[in-house]
């Protein structure tokens, strides 16, 4: 039923983690970001950011031609929206998970993903940016920790895909730099979510991939060395 076009990152857990809790039929397709696949223009045609996941649903609820959709949050609530499953249909509540949805890809994933690349990826030591973005990272750690003293879940009492957008960027907390004892009540949510069964299924599906380098030297250059594709 679904296409997932997907490597083992941080978004691509995203929506492993939705498809095993809901029990949909899915198919991985590897997207070796490392190798450029995420140039092929297959993989353009459903993902003109060029960056997985992305995926193909070949039975959308209109019962129309297959749809495509891009970008992980965007996957999340199509996906939650689709079954009626991990966002509640309450406006308070709907409310509430849509607000941490867009924390996590405005703010946790591109902070942490930049803290990533400055501390562990960064051809030269720049002390100033590795600083910001470890230091940025620990601020919204304390956010979260704060909101999780609150709550059993990010967004409220039930697990929702704003818990499913977060975590996967809360598993690299070492490389990040950060420590998960100076947040409790992040710390336990984290445990409680990685003992999930469905997390442990979707981190397994991936398993197969980790074994090739998620970036290697020549595919720091496809990563990072990106400009406009030339028109036409």
């Amino acid at each position: 039923m679904i296409d997932l076009h997907y490597w083992p990152t941080p978004n691509g857990h995203k929506i492993t983690l939705f498809l095993e809790e809901a029990g949909l039929d899915y198919k991985i397709i590897p997207v070796d970001i490392s190798a450029g696949d995420q140039f092929k223009p297959d993989f353009l045609a459903i993902a003109p950011n060029n960056r997985m996941p992305a995926i193909v649903d070949h039975a959308p609820a209109d019962g129309g031609a297959p749809i495509s959709i891009f970008e992980s949050g965007a996957i999340l609530l199509y996906l939650a929206e689709k079954t009626g499953r991990f966002i509640p249909a309450d406006v308070r509540g709907r409310k509430s998970v849509l607000e941490w949805l867009f924390w996590q890809v405005g703010g946790l994933g591109p902070m942490a993903g930049q803290n990533h690349h400055f501390v562990q990826y960064a051809p030269e030591r720049i002390p100033y940016a590795m600083e910001r973005y470890v230091k940025e990272t620990n601020r919204l750690y304390g956010v979260l920790d704060t909101r999780l003293g609150k709550s059993a879940n990010v967004a409220g009492e039930d697990y929702s895909i704003a818990d499913m957008a977060i975590y996967p960027w809360i598993v690299p907390h070492q490389r990040q730099q950060q420590d998960l004892d100076t947040f409790p009540n992040l710390k336990r949510w984290f445990e409680a979510v990685a003992a999930r069964p469905a997390t442990i299924a979707a981190y397994a599906k991936g398993e197969p991939f980790t074994k090739r380098p998620t970036v290697t030297e020549e595919g720091k250059k496809v990563l990072f060395g990106q400009t406009a594709r030339p028109a036409g």
